[in-house]
């Protein structure tokens, strides 16, 4: 499916993109703060933040990439109605995204998306159509709604203006913690870990960048160990905004040779997500757990001041309880 989207003349994700992006989100997403956690930091040795992406308005990072990528798109292109397909989060952006703009929107969605997302969909205006229960599955619907509708797709993550999106919690990262060593970032499609790369390299050089996969979904470390996109027979996890089968082409081309991948078991992203609930007062999602289960887990060292990006918080109280049962 090719997206109306994309144009060859600027396909590259560069700093003034990122940049750019950030000042079009003046006023729609929040700057979002770099929490310390002294008992985290007592554990790594080294200050750790959690950068709280939950405190969005539709409650994850995907905002930042679906709003740049409509206010970048033709009048003739959003005139059409958008259209994509996701998990919940980057469908809640879009849908928050295209009410701002005045713009129908139709997200695609698995029939295993947890009820709190798919109202959230709505709650922003957005049709909810349900296909499958992967991301392929939705894609397929998305494109055959796109041949019938003329549709113009938002990609949840491979996308230039996706990505310069994302990139701006990068930029935000070293604007607010110059001497930043490690930023650890949950990886889905890929989107959110190759903005923050290219935001965060071309500032501060010397940093690293690690990219935090569920064990049963860990298509970037395949690909890295590769050398090459590698796409996943099945995957499974309890995060379920971290299950593409395969990472993005471009996001492919930004991080290959430029960050490290780790994976983190269900049971550690389980224990992790109530931990920050029940010791730290956040209400966080699986996926945006991912990070601080890489810590507590000892998956990653970290030698110097480090971020752990928080993704989404889009999960009932309750549902982290019942976690805590099932984990149990």
């Amino acid at each position: 499916m090719t997206s109306p989207l994309i144009r060859s003349d600027e396909d590259l994700v560069t700093l003034e993109s990122i940049r750019e992006a950030a000042s079009g989100l003046a006023g729609v997403a929040v700057r979002s703060p770099l929490q310390p956690v002294e008992t985290l930091s007592r554990a790594a040795g080294v200050p750790v933040y959690l950068k709280l992406e939950n405190r969005q308005p539709t409650g994850a990072f995907k905002l930042r990439g679906a709003w740049t990528a409509i206010r970048r798109m033709s009048g003739e292109a959003r005139a059409r109605g958008v259209i994509t397909y996701s998990s919940g989060n980057h469908g809640q952006a879009v849908a928050f995204a295209a009410r701002r703009l005045e713009v129908r929107a139709v997200v695609v969605m698995p029939e295993s998306a947890p009820e709190i997302k798919v109202a959230g969909v709505r709650r922003w205006g957005g049709e909810v159509v349900f296909a499958g229960t992967t991301s392929e599955d939705r894609k397929a619907k998305a494109s055959e709604l796109v041949e019938h509708e003329g549709l113009t797709v938002v990609p949840p993550f491979d996308h230039p203006d996706i990505i310069a999106g994302q990139g701006t919690v990068g930029l935000e990262i070293v604007e607010d913690l110059p001497d930043v060593a490690l930023v650890v970032v949950p990886v889905g499609g890929g989107g959110l870990i190759a903005g923050v790369t290219t935001a965060v390299k071309s500032l501060v050089r010397k940093a690293s960048i690690t990219g935090v996969e569920p064990v049963g979904s860990a298509a970037l470390g395949a690909a890295l160990a590769a050398g090459k996109i590698v796409s996943l027979d099945r995957t499974h996890s309890v995060a379920d905004g971290l299950l593409p089968l395969a990472v993005g082409e471009r996001n492919f081309e930004l991080l290959h040779g430029r960050v490290d991948a780790v994976t983190v078991s269900d049971d550690a992203i389980i224990d992790a997500t109530v931990w920050l609930h029940r010791e730290v007062g956040l209400t966080v999602e699986p996926s945006g757990a991912a990070t601080t289960a890489a810590l507590r887990a000892e998956a990653i060292r970290p030698t110097g001041p480090t971020v752990l990006i928080v993704s989404g918080g889009n999960i009932d109280p309750a549902a982290v309880e019942r976690l805590a049962g099932e984990g149990r």
